[in-house]
This record gives C-alpha cells, structure tokens and sequence, in this order.
C-alpha cells in the first residue's frame, strides 16, 4: 500500500491528509499528524473523502441533452459542437454574450479559477463570475480601502478574540480547536457577538444582536474607546488619517443608541469595547460571509477596520498581519469592456483602479433575463451548483431560458448540470496534480504552500479541468493561450513567479513557508494608501458617491426600514449557517455523512414557535415574499426570538427559493441573503 502525502481540496482550509492507494484504488484517507494546521485531524467531510471519490453520482463521461434525455458523447463531439456553438453566438451577438462562472471551490482549486478566466477573456468577453461578487470580497475590499493592502487575522498570536457572526466549529474546525485549548490553558478570553448562541458562546461573553445591526454596536464601540480616550494615541497620531471625522462621527452612535438599535445592553457594549480596547493582541474573527452578505455589508467591514486600526491592531502579533501572499503566474487575458456591474457599483469595480477579475453576480441574472446592457445567451459553469445556491433560485432559472447554451463542468451530477444542454466529467482534486494550500495565508496567516498530488488517476472519462478548458480552447482556435500538456507544466508555470519552484514541493511533500511575516511593516514601507497612512475617513469612497465614514443601516425589510411588509413577514430570515458535513450544496450523497445530519433544519426560538404553534421536529413552511419552503423545526433557546436561520445547500430546502436578487448592498452590489422578512407557516 502507498501513502502519498497531499491536501484537502474540500475546502479554503486545505487541511494536510494522508492517502492510502493500493492497487490504483484509494482505500483510506487520513489526517497528516505533523501537518502544522490540522495536526492529523478531520473534519466529517475529510473522512468521508473515499465514499466522496467513488459516489455514484460521479459524471463519468461527456453528456448532450437529446429530447429531454442525456446521452453519451465522445470528448471530441462535445468540444467540436460546444466550440462551435460558442463562435456562432460570439458572430452574432458579440464576445460579451458568454459568461462564465466558478463556484467557491475555484478558491482552494486555483487552476479551476484560473483556466475558467483564460478562457473567458481569451474569448473576449469580460463575464467571469465567482462567488467573490457576492461573498468575502467586500471583506478584502474594505481592508484596502482602510489599509491599502490585506491584513489578515492571527488568532493562534491573540490573547482576546471576537468572534464575530462566526462559528468556527462549523467552518473553520481547527480554529475552534485551537480557541478551546488556549482558553482552557488561561492564555485566551473570548467575546461571542452573533444572533445564533454558538456552541463557543458558553466559552466566554456572548451578546446576541438583531441581525443586521452589527455596524452600529461596532461604532457604539468606537465612541466608547474614544470617549474614554482608551485608543492607542501614538499610533493614531503617527499613522492615521480621518480621526478627527471620526471623533465627530461616532458622537451620535452612543451605546444607547446602538442597544436602541441592535437590542444589546449599553453596559454590555461598554464592556467588551473597555476589554478590546486594553487587551494590545486581540483580533476580530469573523465568518466566511455571513456579515457581508447584509444590507450594509461593506461598512461594516469598515467598521471593524476602524476599530482594529484606532486601538494600534495592525501588523501586531495577535491582531490582523500583513501576511506574504504567494504570488502565482496571472493566467488572465486582458479585455478591454468593462465588467458588469463596474458604473452600478463603482466602489467595488473602480476603488484606487483595482479593478476585480469577476463582474457582480447580482447583475448576471438580469443581463440574462432582460438582455440588458447587452443579451447572455451562452453560460457555462464549473465546479458549481448555482441553480441550488446562487441567491433568487427563480430568478437563475428564469435566466437559464433565454441561454442558447448551457455547459456545466463537474465532477458530481448536480441540480444544476441536470439543466444543462451539455455536462463535462471533471475529475477531483486527488485525480490531478496543482498547487495545494494556496488559501492558507489568506485564511491562517501563514505563508504556507504545498503541491497538490495526485491520488489516483482520473476516474472513467473525467479530465483536470484546466485540461478540459484548454482542450475547448484548441478546438476553437485559441490554442496559442493553452501551450501546456501536463499537470505538473501547468503547476510549474504557475510556480515560475512565486519564488518557489516546483521540484522544490516534490522534495518537501509535506510543503513549505515561501516568506516571512513582518510585524509593524508600516515603519518600514507605510501603508499603501495614497495618504500612506491608515485612511479611517476614506475621500476615495465619497468621490465614488458612498459615505467615507460607515453608519448603520437598515436590513431593507426589517421592521424599521420597511414596516409594511413586517406586518405581514414579521420574523427576520438568516440564511447560510454552515454545517461541518456538508461544503454549499456537496456531499448530501454520502450515507455516512447523511446519517449525521439528514436533513435541514430551521433553528427558531422557542417565544416564536409559541407564536405558530409549532413543535419541535415538525414540518413548517418558511415564507418570503418570493417562495415557501418545507422544513423541518428546530426549537432552541440558542437563536434570538424573531428569527428564522435555515441552512444552504439542500435540494428539498432550498433557502435560495426565498431570497429577492434585487435587494442589494447598494455600495457592493452584494445580494442580501441575511436579514430579509420572513412568516412561519404552520402546515398541519
């Protein structure tokens, strides 16, 4: 039996794993000890990678739609027909008529993003979609707009942390692991902040805030360090810009105000802003993309910017570090036409000219649907399921009508590829070799990569998918943007300007550090913002036409912001709780996984099933102004009274089906997924 030491491609953790191959067959996946993230643990699904590989829902060969029925096709009639088709709509409705969307898997698959993007500009069109145009990036966004440049959190360094709308348990397992051990050894205090009572909550302070009015205990938070005169003065004074602004800004956000608003006690919020503000290694951690998914979601990533730069948090151990990002060979092929979404929402397309790769997702489905600016009419998708988990599930299908083409590339038979005119087999990430643990400065603060190595050949007809898209590139003339041939030149190109070479990551099969963080950076190069300064008050953002300090702002459904349509859907909706078993909508096809969670379930209080007369484990309707959806009840006093959370990714419950893709974050152009007005229905 052989044992090939590589990553977890399943999610942005990229956990070290240990495979077990014997006669060509993986047998046994398990968690690399000496790996220094997971330590040789698991998460439920990483122990179910085996089950996962071998599923019979696999896509074993190319498939085209005939008369409603999928049948069998060679490789080469798919890529002669797919290209063929691609150029006839390019002819007539010109290059901007295809998009192209990567699901968030393409963010620890670099090649699956990166060779989707190749392609699509190569081709000329500007509309390359991914998830970052509706989760995580605003996050990135406003640290760059705050700081010029990424910061990252460094919990494993910090003596106090909040947990912000996070629940690492869920998500981020090792983190949970590492919280729990420091505490337990008195190196760490805790703050929870978050509507749901997280298992972590019983750790340490726990505040639980209305949804969406996290921006204003976060600015109650700032008068409080400045009223108090707790913030660091050396720092302010030296290597910020706007305080001034802000010291008049946060005057009217007083801890009354915001527990007016938010529903936390004032004294509460006292607390925690004394506790940050005199704990010098503490950091704000908060959830993949649960807090920008809001009505306000940008500003309150600028919030917590503000508040982590007035207390001198920056580049310091414990708090948020510049961390050394690898830098990977840039595949991308430059287009002159500009995104979608790039005049609608200009901070987020034009901010200091750094521009995004991927348009604003909230816009694909209308160009489809009203074929305006211009008509999509061809779509392809890889490594996604967005007709389960794109936000408005009615308004992606209505736009999939108007498509004259439809090609999804994966390596399960989705809900989505069941819709598609054509499916490709793609093989999974330990049937191919690429670059492993690309996410771990981005999402640990460690300048960390290893090489991705492939398992087991690729299963029935499947093919990497760069391979896949390069070889659709050949056949439609495009071949001079596609030299490579293998997965290891593909991996060594993409290596060449990084500073790491490939034959290096052979020889260190466990991986290595490619750099070195640098605590207080700003004294050596400052800040890369045009001040080189801090900016709390951002001029770049008003001249954009937002605000250049944050405010609150209202959940557009709530009950302040729009008290008609509370009376009829008074209780709040949260969508997207993460669930360790399950990545988006993968792996509900695994029995062992299944077992553990079978179904969804809708977590509401146990004041509003009184409301309804509902009980616990029956089934209820879940209604919006867009749809109803079954589900079964979860009543638990560890959600806040008025709120209903239901989980993403599940067919039979999809929560998509609720959600307005129109009501929007209106300077990131983010679809709100959190905070919109629900009823509960009682079914018997």
């Amino acid at each position: 039996m052989e044992m090939i030491k590589t990553d977890c491609g399943l999610c942005i953790n990229c956990c070290g794993i240990n495979c077990y191959v014997e006669d060509g067959r993986l047998v046994k996946v398990e968690g690399t000890p000496e790996h220094w993230l997971n330590k040789g643990e698991l998460c439920a699904k990483g122990k179910y990678l085996v089950e996962w590989v071998y599923s019979p829902t696999r896509v074993r060969y190319p498939m085209k739609m005939v008369d409603g029925r999928f049948q069998r096709i060679s490789w080469d009639q798919a890529y002669e027909e797919i290209g063929s088709k691609l150029l006839a709509l390019k002819e007539k409705y010109g290059a901007h008529t295809l998009a192209t969307w990567t699901g968030s898997v393409g963010v620890e698959h670099f090649e699956m993003a990166a060779f989707n993007q190749r392609l699509a500009k190569a081709y000329g069109t500007p509309n390359f979609f991914n998830p970052e145009g509706i989760c995580f990036r605003t996050r990135i966004l406003a640290r760059q707009i705050t700081f010029g440049r990424y910061p990252v959190e460094e919990p494993r360094n910090a003596k106090l942390i909040i947990l912000w709308g996070h629940n690492p348990d869920e998500s981020y397992f090792v983190i949970a692991n590492d919280i729990r051990e420091r505490i337990k050894k008195g190196e760490l205090k805790l703050i929870v902040i978050d509507v749901r009572r997280i298992p972590l909550a019983k750790e340490g302070i726990y505040l639980q805030p209305r949804p969406g009015t996290d921006a204003a205990i976060a600015l109650a938070m700032i008068n409080v360090i400045i009223e108090e005169d707790m913030y660091d003065h050396d720092f302010v004074e030296k290597w910020t810009t706007g305080f001034d602004k802000l010291i008049e800004h946060v005057k009217q956000y007083t801890p009354e105000k915001a527990e007016e608003i938010s529903g936390v006690p004032a004294a509460e919020i006292r607390r925690i802003a004394r506790m940050f503000a005199n704990t010098k290694e503490a950091s704000i951690l908060e959830g993949v993309g649960h807090l920008n998914q809001y009505a306000n979601g940008l500003q309150t990533e600028r919030c917590f910017c503000i508040l982590m730069a007035i207390t001198g948090k920056i580049d310091r151990p414990g708090g948020w570090v510049t961390c050394p990002q690898i830098r990977l060979a840039d595949l991308r092929v430059p287009v002159e036409e500009k995104n979608l979404g790039y005049e609608e929402y200009p901070v987020f397309h034009q901010f200091n000219k750094r521009t995004p790769p991927y348009g604003s997702a909230s816009m694909m489905t209308t160009a489809m649907i009203t074929q305006k600016p211009y008509p999509i009419k061809a779509f392809i998708s890889s490594g996604s399921n967005p007709a389960l988990t794109f936000p408005d599930t009615k308004r992606f299908l209505e736009g999939l009508k108007n498509l004259e083409l439809f090609v999804v590339i994966d390596p399960i038979m989705t809900e989505t590829a069941q819709l598609a005119d054509y499916v490709l087999p793609a093989c999974t990430f330990l049937e191919e070799t690429g670059i492993g643990g690309f996410p771990y400065a981005i999402s640990h603060c460690v300048p960390y990569i290893m090489l991705r190595k492939k398992v087991i050949e690729p299963l029935y007809e499947s093919k990497p998918i760069w391979k896949i898209w390069s070889e659709l590139g050949h056949k439609m003339g495009l071949g001079e943007y596609f030299p490579w041939k293998t997965d290891e030149e593909v991996a060594e190109h993409l290596l060449s300007t990084s500073g790491v070479t490939y034959q290096q990551l052979v020889e260190h099969p466990e991986g290595m550090y490619f750099g070195e963080k640098v605590y207080e950076l700003y004294e050596k190069i400052g800040f890369a913002t045009d001040s080189k300064k801090v900016e709390l008050y951002s001029a770049q953002m008003e001249a954009l036409g937002a605000d250049g300090l944050p405010h609150h702002v209202e959940p557009h459904q709530s009950y302040v912001a729009n008290p008609e349509i509370a009376k009829e859907y008074p209780e709040t909706l949260l969508t997207g709780a993460r669930q360790q078993e399950y990545i988006d909508a993968q792996m509900r096809d695994i029995p062992g996984l299944r077992a553990r969670v079978p179904e969804a379930e809708a977590w509401i209080s146990p004041v509003t099933a009184k409301k309804y007369d509902i009980i616990n484990g029956e089934m209820v309707g879940v209604e919006t102004p867009r749809a109803m959806i079954k589900i079964k009840a979860k009543v638990t006093e560890d959600i806040r009274p008025g709120v209903v959370s239901v989980p993403h990714g599940w067919a039979a419950a999809n929560c998509n089906l609720l959600l307005d893709a129109t009501l929007r974050d209106k300077v990131s152009g983010y679809i709100t997924m959190r905070g919109n007005a629900c009823r509960l229905v009682k079914l018997a």
